[in-house]
């Protein structure tokens, strides 16, 4: 089993190496060093500005994936990859949608149809395509809006 709770400093760490590890998997287009570079970003900026929860295995404590949200956007969802597929992402996802929010943005890349196909599933309308700034690489822009469609 699995909780899910509002994340701690002491969780840090554990999201940091999650965000890290996930991010260079997920989005093999886009070189590791990159993802290296926005780590100081994430810790010290991103992390901190967002609402972040944390989904923990109940036998051991281990923190095995996260969401952050800031206002009305997911800003993050990983979970880590020795323990994608058993719903926590769904889990987390669905708490995000339900903390207090009527409609909920975020942005995935183009190339990561998995992720994509996992949003549409839960909801999620794609908005329009946009480019990331910080990559220069395309972007979607999804919302789920609560007991309707985003448009």
């Amino acid at each position: 089993m699995n909780t899910i709770r509002a994340g701690r400093p002491d969780d840090m760490q554990a999201v940091l190496d999650i965000w890290l590890t996930t991010s260079v998997k997920a989005h093999s287009f886009i070189s590791e060093a990159f993802w290296q570079d926005q780590l100081p970003e994430m810790a010290e900026v991103y992390l901190p500005a967002s609402k972040v929860f944390v989904c923990t295995d109940d036998d051991t404590g281990q923190v095995t994936g996260f969401a952050a949200l800031y206002d009305n956007s997911l800003a993050a969802l990983f979970v880590h990859p020795d323990f994608q597929g058993r719903g926590q992402g769904k889990a987390l996802l669905h708490h995000a949608i339900a903390f207090n929010r009527t409609r909920l943005s975020l942005t995935v890349y183009k190339a990561n149809q998995p992720a994509i196909d996992f949003y549409v599933a839960q909801g999620f309308e794609i908005e329009r395509r946009q480019t990331d700034p910080h990559t220069g690489e395309p972007e979607y822009l999804m919302t789920h809006v609560l007991g309707g469609h985003s448009r």
